[in-house]
C-alpha cells in the first residue's frame, strides 16, 4: 500500500439509489433524456433521475455485476443500481475500482441472478488521495481509449469488406448486375442437417479421455461468426452417426432460430458430427470460392429472412438447395477473396495489438486495485 493510501469499504465511500423504471411502462413515452438498461441505451423519455454523471451496476439478470459510467440527465431501468461516490472520490476512480472486484461473484438466485449492495458494499478498495486518483484515472482512461479506437478500426474494416462485396457484386438478392443464378444444390457436393431425435442427447457424451469424435453444437447465443461448442461421443455412437460427419474445410451453418450464421471448419479441425441445429455444406470449389461463399450465403439468407412480414426460424437442406443465389465468374470471386484476406491480415495485427494493450491495462488495474 502506498503512503497516504487507505483501505475503505464501498459502503463508506458511496451512496446507493434505486430506480423504479420498468421498460414496458415507458414504451409510449418520448423525450430527450436517455434511459439505460443492461444492454445499453433503451430509449429516450421526458424525465431523468440523475442530473450529474453516475455509476450504474446491473443488479438483476443477464450481465449481473457489470459496471458502467452514465451521463448526466439520464436514468436507469429498475434492474440496475445507481452508485454515487461521495466527496473526495472521483467517479471514474471508483468505477475502475468496482470493475476490479468481479461483482458477479456476489450473485445469488438460480433463475434470475441478483446482487445486493449490502453484500458487495462490504468489499474494500484502495482509497488513494485525490491527486493520485486523477493520475490513475488518466492512465487507465488512456489505455481504455486506445483499446476502443482499435476496436472501432475492426468495425470499420468489417464495413469495408461488406462495402467491397456490394461494390463488386451488388445486392445478391436484387441481383441488379444480372449475374448468372442457379439452384444452390447444383453447386454443392453435400448438404444435410444433423441427426434428428434423441441421437445426440447429453447422456451419450463421454469423458474426453475416452472420446472418439467431436460433436459440433450451436451455442445458445450466436455471435457474428458461429460460436461452435464441442462435446465428445464414443466410437460406437460415432459409427452409428458416421453419415453426419464433417471434415476440415466443410461449412456448418445455423439452421434453427437465428439462421444463416456460417462457420468453416479450419484445416486442423477434427472429424466431427453435427448437432441437429446445424447444417453441413460442402461446396464445389470450381463453382464458389469459399470466402465469397460465406459472405454470399449469409447475406442472402439474412436479407430474405428480414425482408417480409414473417421471420423464418428454421431452414431445411431441401429449402436451401432450391435457393438460387448469384454465381459470378470464379476469377471475380477470387479477386474479392484476396481483398478480404488482405483485410483479415490487417484485422489480425489490430487484434494482436488490442490483446497487448488489454494485458497492460489488466496489469495496471491489478497494480492499483488488487
Amino acid at each position: 500500500m502506498k503512503e497516504g493510501w487507505e483501505v475503505k469499504k464501498i459502503k463508506d465511500i458511496c451512496d446507493k439509489a434505486s430506480s423504479n423504471i420498468v421498460q414496458n411502462k415507458i414504451t409510449n413515452i418520448d423525450g430527450d433524456y436517455p434511459v439505460y438498461g443492461a444492454s445499453g441505451h433503451i430509449q429516450n423519455v421526458n424525465f431523468y433521475h440523475r442530473d450529474s454523471p453516475y455509476i450504474g451496476i446491473v443488479k438483476d439478470g443477464a450481465g449481473v455485476g457489470r459496471v458502467n459510467i452514465y451521463p448526466a440527465y439520464s436514468s436507469l431501468l429498475g434492474t440496475l443500481q445507481y452508485i454515487l461516490p461521495r466527496k473526495d472520490y472521483l467517479l471514474e476512480y471508483v468505477g475502475y475500482a468496482l470493475k476490479s472486484l468481479n461483482l458477479a461473484s456476489f450473485a445469488s438466485g438460480a433463475t434470475i441472478p441478483h446482487i445486493y449492495f449490502k453484500n458487495y458494499g462490504e468489499s474494500e478498495i484502495p482509497a488513494a488521495p485525490l491527486p493520485e486518483q486523477k493520475k490513475i484515472v488518466s492512465e487507465l482512461d488512456s489505455l481504455s481509449g486506445i483499446i476502443e479506437k482499435k476496436k472501432q478500426q475492426l468495425k470499420e474494416l468489417d464495413a469495408l469488406a461488406q462495402s467491397i462485396f456490394y461494390e463488386m457484386f451488388g445486392d445478391p438478392v436484387e441481383n441488379e448486375k444480372g449475374w448468372e443464378v442457379a439452384p444452390l444444390k447444383e453447386s454443392v457436393i453435400e448438404m444435410f442437417l444433423g441427426p434428428f431425435g434423441s441421437a445426440l442427447k447429453t447422456e451419450c457424451y463421454v469423458n474426453k479421455n475416452d472420446s472418439f469424435c467431436m460433436v459440433y453444437e450451436q451455442k445458445h447465443a450466436i455471435r457474428k461468426t458461429l460460436n461452435v461448442e464441442t462435446h465428445y461421443i464414443n466410437k460406437e455412437k460415432f459409427e452409428a452417426l458416421k453419415r453426419f460427419e464433417v471434415h476440415s474445410g466443410d461449412f456448418i451453418m445455423s439452421c434453427r432460430g437465428t439462421i444463416g450464421e456460417i462457420y468453416r471448419l479450419p484445416k486442423n479441425a477434427p472429424i466431427g458430427i453435427i448437432h441437429p441445429s446445424l447444417m453441413k455444406i460442402r461446396i464445389k470449389e470450381e463453382k464458389y470460392e469459399p470466402i465469397f461463399f460465406v459472405r454470399l450465403l449469409s447475406s442472402v439468407i439474412k436479407n430474405e429472412n428480414t425482408s417480409g412480414n414473417c421471420v423464418q426460424m428454421a431452414i431445411t437442406a431441401k429449402e436451401l438447395g432450391a435457393r438460387r443465389p448469384i454465381l459470378p465468374p470464379l476469377p471475380l470471386q477470387q479477386l474479392f477473396a484476396s481483398k478480404v484476406e488482405a483485410i483479415e491480415k490487417q484485422k489480425a495485427l489490430i487484434k494482436q495489438s488490442i490483446a497487448e494493450v488489454e494485458t497492460l491495462f489488466n496489469s495496471r488495474m491489478q497494480y492499483y486495485f488488487d
